[in-house]
């Protein structure tokens, strides 16, 4: 009976995440009929052997190892229940603190990626503009044209270092992954990354870096914005390596910049969407849906974005309708963020119907009027909206959120677009059993390599270079060249360590609201810290403490 319960505490472990993994908050349909292979066919190079006990003196320690990985991988297939595929549901809510949204009574948004997701129609755009200003304005060579935007090059989080001309993914503790280092469009090998940091994988990100990721040698890519301009920095260095062309790291990186800035800034962006608004926003009926259940049920809405007010007015007049100005008590447009939440000098200035600045000053702030700039500091004091009575949304996790948890207590909800895809993936049959099976070995190599013969580091050798085969599989599911925008091979990313850090929510879209009622409240997944958890999942599995894989371990106390 011990063993019963034991197996079924393995079996939640598998289903509630409580082994580090993805964590929901509701569930999606399961996936029958999922099941992973069988065990007995081995990986290459491994014997087919049948269970046997620890070694006795004499016994080939050998044999006994690839018995205790048969054995696991027995155990593996046992353990894996066919819901376990579809597990996650894309449309949850995901919570990284407790919040109740009965307490929550004034909602406020971000525009762009938040009220108004767009198509990813619309990076190739934006690459193509920037590529053709380069040539033209900035005289870059006539040979980048020839480049395309490739939309499954570059993730979201990545960081660049400007003189090393080097784009990298780090994880939570500031240590580059090995083999997603590219320069240019190459990757560049492990021992050069090394190298270049002076002998180890660690960034002193404190030194290089700001607290928005901007600092003077290395900047982080956080908004969806720069996807494109990810692309454009790799194609251009790409061509410059490749044609032996010199220069110089920093003006290149600056050109690039500027050049994508360019499209923004001259309005080409906004031209694109406003002429084809089907195309370019999605679930516009669904923000709609969001914004009238809210004030339906009482609640105070309002906008503050950096976007101006003709391109959100035509915007929200495709998903809302020409009154939608009576959903917002508050409507703020190009109010500079992040600036908007730490510079109390830029006062609020009133907009007319045809964008024109009002010289009157602002005492209050109106339902129903537009509001341009203006500061965090002033906007609190005139409507009196602070702290958990406040939940605000956004997509870019310094500019829109940072300041607001750390500096002001209000609580926040990240939109991760990314996220709907990534759980797709985790859903897949091929992930949930690499995965699994890539723990069970990893556990298999922590104990067993108090195993110190010859023949037994060999086996031990073939488990760590089939252990690096998985994870490198895992990687390539998400993306080829970066993998997940949430995890390194094992640790969170360190855009995972700011979404956890800067949000109390995070979900895919806004519309994941309308699967929750507004009363809900949102409890975050106990997941255990390391010296709460000191088993592996196999272990939990064949008897706890009972297991003799625990011996193989006593002599190390």
């Amino acid at each position: 009976m011990a063993g019963a319960g034991l197996r079924a505490a393995a079996r939640r472990w598998l289903l509630c995440g409580d082994h580090g993994g993805p964590r929901a908050s509701s569930f999606a349909p399961s996936c029958p009929g999922c099941g992973p292979p069988g065990p007995s066919a081995p990986y290459p190079g491994t014997p087919r052997s049948a269970p046997s006990p620890a070694p006795a003196g004499g016994a080939d320690p050998g044999a006994h190892l690839w018995a205790r990985y048969q054995d696991m991988r027995k155990l593996v297939h046992d353990l894996l229940p066919p819901e376990v595929c579809s597990l996650l549901n894309p449309a949850a809510i995901y919570a990284n603190n407790e919040i109740s949204l009965r307490d929550v009574e004034i909602y406020g948004f971000d525009y762009d990626y938040t009220l108004a997701q767009y198509a990813d129609a619309l990076h190739p755009e934006i690459f193509n503009a920037a590529r053709d200003i380069l040539v033209e304005h900035y005289k870059y060579p006539e040979g980048i044209r020839k480049y395309d935007y490739n939309p499954s090059f570059a993730i979201r989080g990545l960081h660049y270092d400007i003189q090393k001309s080097l784009l990298m993914k780090i994880d939570a503790f500031h240590y580059v992954q090995l083999g997603t280092a590219y320069r240019g469009l190459q990757p560049v090998p492990d021992e050069e990354v090394i190298d270049l940091y002076g002998g180890t994988q660690h960034i002193p990100l404190y030194q290089m870096s700001g607290f928005y990721g901007k600092g003077p040698s290395i900047k982080q890519f956080m908004d969806i914005f720069s996807l494109p301009e990810m692309a454009l920095l790799s194609c251009v260095v790409d061509h410059f390596l490749g044609h032996g062309l010199e220069f110089d790291q920093a003006h290149l990186y600056k050109d690039v910049t500027d050049a994508i800035r360019d499209v923004h800034v001259k309005g080409l962006m906004y031209q694109w969407i406003e002429r084809d608004m089907e195309k370019y926003i999605l679930r516009g009926d669904e923000t709609f849906a969001v914004l009238s259940r809210l004030v339906d049920h009482g609640k105070q809405l309002f906008l503050i974005t950096n976007s101006p007010f003709s391109f959100v007015d035509k915007g929200m007049r495709h998903m809302v309708g020409p009154d939608w100005r009576q959903l917002f008590d508050v409507v703020i447009v190009q109010a500079d963020k992040p600036s908007f939440f730490t510079d109390r000098r830029k006062p609020f200035r009133k907009l007319d119907e045809k964008g024109s600045l009002h010289w009157d000053r602002i005492t209050r702030l109106e339902k129903g009027k537009i509001y341009r700039q203006g500061n965090l500091f002033d906007f609190l004091r005139l409507t009196e909206w602070r702290g958990p009575r406040v939940l605000y949304f956004g997509d870019h996790l310094y500019s829109d959120l940072a300041d607001l948890m750390l500096r002001h207590g209000w609580r926040t909800g990240a939109i991760i677009p990314e996220l709907e895809r990534e759980i797709r993936i985790i859903n897949t049959e091929q992930y949930m059993h690499s995965l699994t099976w890539q723990q069970a070995l990893t556990g298999l190599l922590e104990r067993m390599q108090t195993y110190q013969d010859a023949e037994s580091q060999q086996v031990l050798a073939a488990w760590m270079k089939e252990r690096q085969e998985l994870r490198y599989i895992t990687k390539a599911l998400f993306n080829a060249q970066f993998g997940s925008i949430f995890r390194t091979f094992h640790n969170p990313t360190y855009f995972s360590r700011r979404l956890v850090r800067f949000s109390d929510l995070y979900m895919a879209s806004l519309s994941c609201l309308l699967n929750y009622r507004v009363d809900f409240t949102f409890y975050p997944r106990r997941t255990p810290l390391q010296h709460e958890a000191p088993l592996w999942m196999d272990q939990l599995c064949t008897g706890c403490m009972k297991t003799p894989f625990l011996g193989d371990m006593a002599h190390i106390r």
